[in-house]
């Protein structure tokens, strides 16, 4: 592709480079470049996106792959709309429930992927995961004020882990990695953290979704379990988000004590969804059949 202009991104957490670039006739796309030590990992995910996108996922399109001074780099289309955790928020309550949906299906199509057939036993592989994590917890020098309760609610519900099915994982699913284009349709993007797990932990990042939108993230679980949620999707969820929760103060840190004071925020509006992870099912979970949904 012959790139005639180049524009700097700079929203997101990736470590890659990111530019808007239009080529000769001026149609736009989106450049990421990564480095070169990254080659085998990016060309996976390259590849891996051309196969979610042939299940019909709403995304940027994967269109070139290579090499390049600055290290390796892959050509996506580009999405002319806005970031939806500024357009969703905007709408009457019925819409936003209609987008999480939308998100909802979206995301049971990701999970039409099987993890590979060697992949290590879940219950396994997420134990030692929160054992790191519940040690790097007790070494941090910030503390929750009731920190203990997500300790103590993980380690009462680890049996939930065995057993659990692997598939494919977008990595990131919230309202801050979605977007709408000028029609009003949903798109996903930032694919680069995408990994294989059980389909249930996608879910973790819903806080990020569920304290902008509440309704739009009630939506996303009902659209994709069909209106009908099992209780131990709740109950798994909730030792997901606690796992999440504890680490997330000690990766603050190195970022500043802004970033620490989001995380301690959020914790405690964690809690307080799940009164000190005494109920499974958080209060910002409007529910239908319960005749919650006064918005509707």
């Amino acid at each position: 592709m012959n790139i005639i202009t180049r524009e700097p991104i700079t929203e997101g957490w990736s470590g890659d480079k990111k530019y808007r670039v239009t080529d000769e006739k001026g149609t736009a796309f989106l450049l990421r470049i990564s480095d070169i030590e990254k080659r085998e990992k990016k060309q996976e995910e390259f590849e891996m996106m051309q196969r979610i996108a042939a299940l019909g996922v709403p995304m940027c399109q994967p269109v070139e792959f290579g090499v390049c001074e600055e290290g390796v780099y892959s050509i996506q289309s580009w999405i002319e709309g806005k970031g939806a955790e500024e357009t969703i928020p905007a709408l009457p309550g019925r819409e936003q429930y209609e987008y999480g949906l939308e998100a909802g299906r979206i995301l049971q199509k990701i999970h039409s992927i099987p993890a590979p057939q060697e992949q290590e036993d879940w219950a396994v592989r997420f134990n030692r995961k929160i054992d790191t994590k519940i040690r790097k917890y007790g070494e941090c020098p910030i503390k929750y004020p009731k920190g203990q309760a997500f300790i103590d609610y993980i380690n009462a519900n680890r049996q939930l882990l065995e057993g659990r099915p692997q598939v494919f994982h977008h990595g990131d699913y919230h309202i801050g990695n979605m977007m709408t284009d000028r029609s009003g349709r949903l798109y996903i993007i930032d694919f680069d953290r995408s990994d294989f797990g059980d389909p249930w932990e996608e879910f973790n990042r819903i806080v990020w979704s569920a304290q902008k939108a509440p309704v739009f993230a009630s939506g996303m679980v009902d659209g994709y379990f069909g209106g009908r949620v099992p209780m131990d999707f709740w109950r798994l969820l909730a030792l997901y988000i606690s796992s999440n929760t504890l680490s997330s103060v000690y990766w603050a840190i190195p970022f500043g004590e802004d970033q620490v004071n989001v995380m301690l925020k959020q914790a405690e509006e964690v809690l307080a969804w799940y009164a000190d992870m005494t109920d499974p099912v958080p209060a910002w979970y409007v529910d239908k059949n319960k005749g919650d949904a006064a918005w509707l």
